[in-house]
């Protein structure tokens, strides 16, 4: 046996023996072992390289190993490695300062967590204690993160077996004008009535009652839906009507991920505050938080605000956000996220979905789109059942499988594939990922009637 191979069965062996996987049943999945990543790509024990159009879980925005990034994380354990988040550090207060510089609007306090779930969960806390009220809208189709409130406020199929019913969440519908529940002929009418649904929702439930609506900037798990101009604004405009606080989750899409520093940025619509996440450090060093308006940190100006976390702000995750924002303006990586979406995927995937009857609609922003899958462009049947599994999810299982034999790592969620590469990837490689993607198709226009 070669050390390639003794590596791989020692790292398979102990990850069957010890590791319990997220979201899985564990003993009917057999998970890739990396051996290395760089760039846009990432390698197994075998040497198969696989141009990575998911960026992991869509966070490495500077693509995996940036030199600099590395560098700065490795500096900071040799200065300093951990203090507790009472203290002011440097660092600390770099990568506050930085993240507010970007934030629209008077939000200009941040507060530290280590994920995005932690920052969603502060966010619903604060505006409640802010409101003195306890319900919070969401949207059904949305994704919020996995902790106790964030899974209730989520509204995919992940919050069947979680729901408790308690947590004060009520969902509403948002604007899908590809499917829409409202019997939209446009993405204007689409926006329109998902607004008088909403304002519906809210007098309906008792304005007295909602501290907060929570939106994904653009929907992210749910299908990269991205909202019909002037929507974000009328939900702002709601809120401000009937006092309740609004919140953007743009864990998934902020740091450059539409061609923008913040996704709402495309809208001009300020929230009160912003979830983050994920691309503020490439995910290197896990890292989230909360932006805070002005009025609500008045709130607590004098009041203590009863919620922390051990790691609040952690050193070497600061560091990492300090290092991956200063690059990202250094190589104009926003920048280049927004031409690539508009002079590359776009007109790319618009061009597959011309050629294949699976693609039933392309929609996205920068390094973010979504590929509807579907058995017929007339229909609009989905490809594969709501919330589809084992042989009802076959069609895109064949599908993802075409992706990896190609040498393409697929981001799958339902009846779609979601495209999120680095937002620095290199053109060429953007060009070798539709390749494979124009090949894979195929296997789902198999499926087609």
């Amino acid at each position: 046996m070669n050390a390639e191979a003794d590596a791989l069965t020692t790292v398979k062996d102990a990850d069957r023996k010890h590791v319990f996987h997220s979201w899985s049943a564990q003993e009917l999945i057999d998970p890739l072992a990396v051996a290395g990543a760089e760039g846009s790509y990432f390698w197994d024990y075998q040497g198969n390289r696989y141009l990575d159009f998911s960026s992991a879980l869509v966070y490495t925005n500077i693509g995996y190993q940036h030199p600099k990034v590395t560098a700065a994380i490795q500096e900071q354990a040799a200065k300093l490695c951990t203090v507790a988040p009472g203290f002011a550090v440097d660092v600390r207060s770099e990568a506050a300062r930085l993240i507010a510089e970007r934030t629209p609007g008077d939000l200009d306090k941040i507060f530290f967590t280590n994920a995005g779930a932690e920052a969603v969960e502060n966010a619903v806390r604060m505006a409640r204690l802010h409101t003195g009220r306890p319900k919070v809208l969401s949207a059904y189709r949305s994704y919020h993160g996995a902790t106790s409130t964030a899974i209730n406020l989520t509204g995919d199929a992940r919050r069947f077996g979680n729901d408790s019913a308690t947590a004060g969440v009520v969902h509403f519908w948002g604007p899908f004008a590809y499917r829409s529940p409202f019997y939209a002929t446009t993405e204007a009418e689409e926006g329109e009535r998902a607004l008088r649904h909403l304002e519906d929702t809210i007098v309906f439930e008792g304005p007295q009652s909602i501290a907060a609506i929570i939106l994904e900037t653009v929907g992210g798990a749910p299908g990269v839906l991205v909202h019909p101009d002037g929507y974000l604004a009328g939900v702002r405009a709601l809120c401000d009507r009937y006092g309740i606080v609004f919140v953007l989750d743009e864990i998934m899409v902020g740091f450059g991920r539409t061609g923008r520093w913040f996704a709402s940025e495309h809208w001009d619509v300020t929230p009160d505050l912003i979830c983050f996440a994920k691309g503020v450090t490439s995910g290197y060093v896990p890292l989230g938080g909360v932006a805070v308006s002005a009025a609500i940190a008045e709130t607590f100006a004098r009041r203590p605000y009863p919620g922390g976390l051990t790691y609040s702000g952690h050193v070497l995750a600061c560091a990492a956000a300090v290092a991956t924002i200063n690059v990202m303006e250094e190589e104009g990586v926003v920048e280049q996220s927004a031409r690539t979406g508009a002079e590359l995927l776009g007109p790319g995937l618009r061009a597959l979905a011309e050629r294949h009857p699976s693609v039933g609609e392309v929609r996205g922003l920068g390094t973010f789109w979504g590929l509807e899958l579907v058995r017929s462009k007339e229909t609009r049947e989905p490809l594969v059942p709501y919330n589809a599994a084992g042989a009802d999810n076959a069609p895109m299982a064949e599908f993802g499988a075409a992706c990896k034999k190609g040498g393409l790592w697929p981001l799958i969620a339902g009846n779609r594939i979601h495209i999120a590469p680095a937002c620095n990837i290199a053109p060429q490689d953007v060009a070798k990922g539709l390749q494979i993607l124009d090949e894979a198709l195929t296997v789902a226009d198999a499926h087609t009637v």
